[in-house]
């Protein structure tokens, strides 16, 4: 609980809100949103830019409600109603919620299941790709209704065809980290260069809308504007050079850099896995490993540190912003670490696999149709992805021998 709830994952959420905190605290996010917001008055071309591309850049970083709650407020700032914001911003944040924050809700669920975190990070990119490419035309229809759709649809296809392509390419041959956040980041900068050179024949607003001359207006210099970007480029290429095989191979073996617990006290060897969840009976073996050096985390809180020198935020200032972040997130990070608790719970007593094998052995080949609502329950009573990362559930259900009766739902023994 305490090495996978608060170090690897409590870490990074900490980290990851401690740098947004300091954009907010300097003023500097309120400058990234004029960007954004600056660049059209159509309603729906504003929705793209900041309720699926801006939002899956926060889902990247920070994630934990955040982008939904961002987003929303700067969709109601920029006019528009509260309700359609919320549920504008529900709808997009979607594809960048199994890569964010810093893929930890796939990893998580690589280090539980003992699937190679490569090899899931592919096979959810796909599942991603699909959806990048649906969720910003199905946003717009909601929005604006099929016809008022269709007259922003290229502008949906270079956002969502954008995100798509990269998400393939970063979750195939990098990992779990970066997808999210490297797709945004070009999800923006694409749909922001198509937007310059195109734009739809009519301007579609909600009925009421505000004036919108004080939308277009330019309230930063360019200098400015560059400026407040630089803290999202400094993590880009901060987290980019931490997934390096061989940097963290280096830091681990030669800087040392790393948290290596290979049998965990009362724990390890304590359990015996036996059919069918394994072909032949083993020890359930219990260890953690943390290699803080090249940590997602870690990364992100160095990219913190430099950009409050680029922003010419003091030391104390920081010092302070970053108690206040962490008195912020305590709950938050109590609850996290006791969900992953429970995880861990059910899987060494075998609750997990038995009720895996239960829903298997009832559901029969519906079971493909109900995992997901499981899931969609598990996320409704956690709050988070992240804290739901329990898919031992689905794994063993899908991968154990087909249950032939309700007594192979006990596969789990005590060690004598």
């Amino acid at each position: 609980m305490l090495g996978s709830g608060l170090l690897q994952i409590g870490w990074i959420i900490v980290a990851a809100v401690f740098l947004y905190n300091l954009m907010v605290d300097s003023g500097q996010l309120e400058i990234v949103k004029s960007s954004i917001s600056a660049l059209s008055t159509d309603r729906r071309l504003q929705a793209l830019l900041i309720a699926f591309s801006f939002s899956a850049f926060l889902e990247s970083t920070s994630g934990m409600g955040a982008p939904v709650a961002v987003c929303a407020a700067m969709l109601i700032g920029l006019g528009f109603s509260p309700l359609p914001a919320a549920l504008i911003c529900l709808i997009c944040n979607t594809q960048p919620v199994p890569f964010g924050p810093l893929g930890v809700p796939t990893l998580m669920m690589a280090s539980v299941t003992g699937i190679n975190d490569h090899v899931l990070a592919r096979a959810v990119g796909l599942d991603m790709v699909v959806l990048a490419l649906i969720i910003p035309i199905f946003m717009l229809v909601v929005m604006a209704g099929w016809k008022n759709a269709m007259g922003a649809l290229p502008a949906a296809l270079v956002a969502g065809g954008s995100y798509a392509a990269t998400c393939l390419l970063v979750s195939r041959y990098i990992g779990a980290e970066l997808p999210a956040l490297l797709s945004s980041l070009v999800s923006i900068i694409c749909l922001t260069a198509f937007l310059k050179l195109w734009k739809p024949k009519s301007t579609w607003r909600f009925q009421n809308d505000p004036d919108t001359a004080s939308e277009t207006e330019r309230k930063y210099s360019t200098g400015r504007t560059v400026r407040a970007w630089v803290p999202f480029a400094i993590l880009m290429v901060t987290l980019g050079i931490c997934t390096i095989p061989a940097l963290k191979t280096w830091v681990a073996n030669v800087g040392h850099c790393v948290m290596n617990i290979t049998s965990w006290p009362f724990l390890d060897g304590m359990v015996y896995r036996t059919a069918p969840i394994v072909p032949k009976p083993a020890k359930y073996a219990a260890n953690f490993r943390w290699e803080f050096g090249t940590a997602s985390g870690s990364a992100m809180f160095l990219s913190s540190l430099i950009s409050m020198a680029v922003l010419r935020i003091s030391p104390m200032e920081g010092v302070r912003v970053f108690a206040a972040t962490v008195k912020q997130l305590r709950f938050a990070l109590i609850t996290l670490a006791s969900v992953v608790g429970i995880a861990y719970v059910a899987n060494y007593s075998g609750m997990s696999y038995t009720l895996a094998l239960a829903f298997a052995h009832y559901t029969g080949k519906a079971f493909p149709a109900v995992s997901p609502v499981i899931g969609w329950l598990g996320v409704f009573l956690t709050g988070s992805v992240t804290s739901l990362s329990r898919p031992s559930l689905l794994r063993s259900a899908t991968t154990a021998p087909q249950a032939t009766s309700p007594a192979l739902c006990s596969p789990w023994r005590r060690r004598a």
